[in-house]
């Protein structure tokens, strides 16, 4: 069968219908926290970097449970702008700051943090990839948290296989990820599915929400339908495929 042939979308338009969401991605701020707990020994002058930060939901959660100075970075200015207001709001702008850059060249001088956090954004430059570049950044000792898209059963449908495949997507399980992270140089040192709830409450179902304002915005073009039919797509995947595939938070401190 030949591979199916995905239209390219907009990228303005992708900004535009997140931005509208409280997440860009699966998550909650139990499961920042719970993989904040697994972290462990930060120094009180801790520096932490949040890469793909989106809009900020989980930054504003690590703001707001530590002392740290941190650094978030997205691709997306508009994403960045938002978080910088919601911080100023939020009376953590003097110790978080939002900068707008790719993480495919971050603008960091190495052994600049303590701990590099990302939720639900690696696999834009791949799970290894982001790992071992991303680890010149970190001081001796320091920790990465990130999520990462991974298959929860060994075996899965035939048909939620080709979708991934169709989409360019190549999940491997915790196993594999923990296997990668160990090459990439790094001591695993917790991991965690992130609850259903991630997916459905956060994210999901906000993401129904806004879809007729964001199509009568967009005055029901063919590039806006198209992009919701997408969506609502992969809801419709994870809602019948949901228990093969997951984020699963993976916590490691540098070798």
């Amino acid at each position: 069968m030949e591979p199916q042939q995905i239209p390219v979308i907009d990228p303005a338009l992708v900004e535009d219908f997140f931005r509208r969401l409280p997440r860009q991605g699966p998550g909650s701020e139990e499961a920042t926290l719970c993989a904040w707990k697994h972290v462990g020994f930060l120094p009180e002058d801790a520096r932490i970097a949040d890469i793909g930060c989106g809009t900020g939901g989980q930054t504003l959660t690590l703001a707001r449970h530590t002392g740290a100075q941190i650094t978030a970075l997205d691709i997306s200015a508009k994403f960045v702008a938002d978080l910088n207001a919601r911080a100023a709001q939020a009376g953590v702008d003097t110790r978080l700051r939002a900068i707008a850059g790719s993480m495919e060249n971050l603008p960091f001088a190495p052994e600049t943090f303590d701990l590099i956090w990302s939720e639900g954004a690696v696999y834009h430059i791949g799970f290894g990839r982001g790992l071992r570049e991303w680890r010149q950044y970190l001081r001796p000792g320091g920790t990465v948290a990130v999520t990462e898209l991974s298959w929860l059963k060994p075996v899965r449908p035939e048909e939620i296989e080709r979708y991934f495949a169709d989409n360019g997507i190549a999940p491997h399980t915790a196993v594999e990820n923990l296997r990668i992270m160990e090459r990439a140089g790094y001591l695993p040192s917790a991991h965690f599915v992130l609850p259903e709830t991630c997916w459905t409450d956060n994210y999901y179902r906000p993401m129904e929400r806004v879809m007729d304002a964001f199509l009568d915005e967009h005055a029901h073009s063919a590039p806006a339908r198209h992009f919701v039919e997408r969506m609502r797509e992969e809801i419709d995947f994870y809602d019948r495929y949901g228990d093969c595939f997951g984020y699963v938070f993976y916590i490691g401190r540098r070798d």
